[in-house]
């Protein structure tokens, strides 16, 4: 069915949006982040990738640590934010990263993965697949703390996260049940998460880069995205894909991940006003993701996209295919590095026991 959208407070909220809806440019251009300071008279440089479009506001987070990060630290930091995929795709940023040719990252939790498999705990399908339960998870700091040591191993402090929505579908064709969903070729990302999920389902797969997509889109090597509804609107997906199928299985986050070797060569002091820079622009930003997702979503509309629901049926399916994800990656998950401070019998069943998961 389609689902109805409630137009009164969410129209009037559009205006937050269009502020920046014009900044999307076809060729990437950093022209209207441009900081409003001269960074030549920094101490430390710290290069930080994404791979998206700072319209986003937990893409646009980069921005805003850079910009308070050289005020709390009166022009000692500069944050040399690279949004775009400016650097490369995630996998080979990741590696970037790793090797300390950049500093930071603002990697997507489908893609962090590769390098810390803990952090697959939030591509799980129907486990944190909320705002309020992300809300949640991350008022719990035993167990948030611990998803945020995935990369400590690798030499990677992770410090908090934003995020870009809850996943569902775009499609270029309508998908209102399970057999239109297994005419579509998925595009996902390079995530194993993500991949077994959609092979339990039978669905069809096209793992992909994200700065391949469009092309991909258009030329129809693929004709579905497993994405977020304020990411198809903002990066122009919906110019291809008129049809979103709404499933909110997960929520799609950035997280904020930095180098361990040159954070530590900071003086503590900076340290310190760099953790309070990135907890408090984050929370921040989570607020007004919230508020940016429905925005999108009443604009999408607006523009004809057509917007579905599938039955409790059908959701319920998807719901048991899901749960094999728990099961197969429950190991890596649970896995405990030295590093680890906190280290539980059964850290997976301590989340699904809090968050309140449960298959029927």
């Amino acid at each position: 069915m389609v689902r109805k959208l409630f137009f009164g407070a969410v129209g009037v909220l559009i205006i937050i949006g269009f502020v920046f809806g014009t900044a999307y440019a076809k060729k990437p251009s950093l022209d209207a982040w441009k900081p409003k300071f001269d960074p030549k008279g920094a101490k430390y440089k710290c290069i930080v990738s994404n791979v998206s479009h700072p319209v986003i506001k937990g893409v646009y987070a980069g921005f805003a640590i850079r910009d308070e990060l050289w005020k709390r630290t009166k022009g000692q930091i500069y944050l040399d934010y690279k949004p775009f995929s400016m650097l490369g795709g995630e996998v080979e940023v990741l590696n970037q990263l790793q090797m300390g040719a950049i500093q930071g990252m603002g990697v997507s939790s489908v893609a962090a993965t590769n390098l810390g498999p803990r952090f697959g705990l939030i591509n799980l399908p129907f486990l944190v697949n909320s705002f309020k339960k992300l809300d949640k998870f991350i008022a719990n700091k035993k167990l948030f703390n611990h998803f945020m040591m995935a990369m400590d191993h690798q030499g990677i402090m992770g410090l908090d996260i934003t995020g870009y929505g809850n996943y569902g579908w775009a499609t270029t064709i309508p998908v209102r049940n399970i057999a239109e969903a297994k005419k579509v070729k998925f595009r996902t990302a390079e995530a194993a998460v993500n991949q077994l999920f959609y092979k339990e389902c039978g669905f069809n797969p096209v793992v992909m880069p994200w700065p391949d997509v469009p092309v991909a889109l258009k030329q129809g090597v693929i004709t579905g995205l497993d994405h977020t509804p304020m990411v198809c609107n903002i990066t122009k997906k919906f110019e291809v894909c008129k049809y979103y199928t709404y499933l909110d299985y997960a929520q799609g986050l950035f997280i904020w991940i930095f180098n361990k070797a040159w954070f530590n060569r900071l003086p503590a002091d900076l340290q310190k006003t760099f953790k309070e820079v990135v907890h408090d622009v984050c929370a921040n930003i989570r607020e007004q993701t919230k508020i940016q997702e429905a925005v999108e979503i009443a604009k999408a509309s607006k523009n004809g996209i057509l917007f579905f629901t599938l039955s409790e049926k059908d959701m319920n399916w998807l719901r048991k295919k899901g749960n094999a994800a728990h099961i197969k990656y429950k190991p890596e998950i649970n896995k405990l590095y030295p590093g680890d401070k906190y280290r539980p019998a059964d850290y997976l069943k301590e989340v699904q026991d809090y968050m309140g998961y449960k298959v029927d």
